[in-house]
C-alpha cells in the first residue's frame, strides 16, 4: 500500500495557558512550566510546522506581565521550527494588554480579529471574546468583515481560529458560556474556502461539524474539565493537557493531539519497519 502524501501544512494548536503575572500558579498547576513542557514536545517532534495557533485565554486575568511571558515562551520556539504565530483572544484575555504584550502595538478595544497568509493558507484570528463576560458572541461588523475576507478564495483554503467552539459542550455548567452567533457564523463561512474551524475554550479535547466544515476542540495546557457524569458540575483536574497538530492535505486534513503526560514505553519499532515486511 503506498504512503499518503506529505501535507501540504501542519499547524500547532494550543490554547487555554492561563498565565498569571509574576508566573504564578493557577489552581496550584504550574501554567508556565505546562506551556514550557507543551512547546518542547511539540519541538522534540520532529514535525515541520508551518504555524502555531493559539485560541485564546493566553492569560487568566489579562495581565501584561502575563502576556509577556507568554511571548518570551513561545516566539523563540516559533522562530526555531521557521513558523508563524497566531494569537486568538478569549474570553480571559483583554484586548489591551494583549496588542501590547504580544505584538508590541498600542493598546486598543477593538476586537482583534486578524488574517495570517502560511504558504497560500489563510488562518483568520476571530474574537468571539465579549469583555467582562465567559460568554462568546460576534458582531455584525465582524460578520460582515469575515464575509469580505472570505469573498476571495486563497489559494490553499482557509482555516478559522476562535476561541469558542460553535459546536455544543456535553458539559451542563459551560452551556452558558458558549458561542451565540453560531447560526449567523454558519451562514458566513457555508459554500466558502474553510477548511477547518480551531477551537478551545471548553478544556477537553472534542470534535464536530459548523456547515459541514469540521470543528477540533484543543484540550488546554493549564489544566482539563472532566466531562463524565451530568451532575458534575464544572470539576478542573491537573491531568489530561496536551496541544493539537492540524495536518492540511490536498483533499482533507487530519486532527491529532499531543498530549503533555509521560507514558512508559511498552514497544517500539524503528521507523520503516513495515516497509520491509513481505
Amino acid at each position: 500500500m503506498p504512503l499518503e502524501p506529505a501535507p501540504t501544512h501542519v499547524l500547532a494548536h494550543l490554547s487555554d495557558t492561563h498565565l498569571l503575572a509574576g508566573g504564578a500558579a493557577l489552581h496550584g498547576v504550574d501554567t508556565v512550566e505546562n506551556l514550557r513542557r507543551a512547546l518542547e514536545r511539540l519541538e522534540s517532534s520532529g514535525v515541520e510546522i508551518d504555524a502555531i495557533v493559539h485560541t485564546g485565554d493566553i492569560t487568566d486575568l489579562g495581565e501584561l506581565d502575563a502576556y509577556h511571558r507568554v511571548r518570551e515562551l513561545v516566539e523563540p520556539v516559533a522562530e526555531r521550527l521557521g513558523a508563524a504565530v497566531v494569537w486568538v483572544a478569549g474570553n480571559h484575555d483583554i484586548r489591551g494588554p494583549l496588542r501590547e504584550g504580544l505584538l508590541g502595538q498600542p493598546p486598543s478595544d477593538a476586537p482583534f480579529d486578524t488574517v495570517t497568509e502560511v504558504g497560500g493558507l489563510r488562518i483568520i484570528g476571530l474574537d468571539s471574546s465579549v469583555p467582562l463576560h465567559g460568554h462568546g458572541d460576534l458582531d455584525g461588523g465582524q460578520l460582515d468583515w469575515l464575509r469580505d475576507v472570505l469573498a476571495d478564495p486563497a489559494p490553499h483554503g482557509t482555516v478559522l481560529a476562535v476561541h469558542h467552539p460553535p459546536i455544543p459542550t456535553v458539559v451542563r455548567e459551560l452551556q452558558t458560556l458558549q458561542l451565540r452567533a453560531v447560526p449567523q457564523l454558519a451562514e458566513v463561512i457555508a459554500g466558502t474556502d474553510v477548511r477547518a474551524i480551531l477551537s478551545g475554550h471548553f478544556h477537553y479535547t472534542t470534535t464536530g461539524a459548523l456547515a459541514a466544515i469540521p470543528v477540533s476542540v484543543v484540550t488546554a495546557s493549564s489544566y482539563t474539565i472532566r466531562v463524565d457524569g451530568p451532575d458534575r458540575g464544572l470539576t478542573g483536574v491537573d491531568g489530561g493537557q496536551g496541544l493539537g497538530l492540524l495536518h492540511l492535505y490536498a483533499d482533507g486534513a487530519v486532527h491529532s493531539e499531543l498530549s503533555l503526560a509521560e507514558y512508559d514505553e511498552v514497544v517500539h519499532l524503528p521507523f520503516g519497519f513495515f516497509d520491509q515486511a513481505p
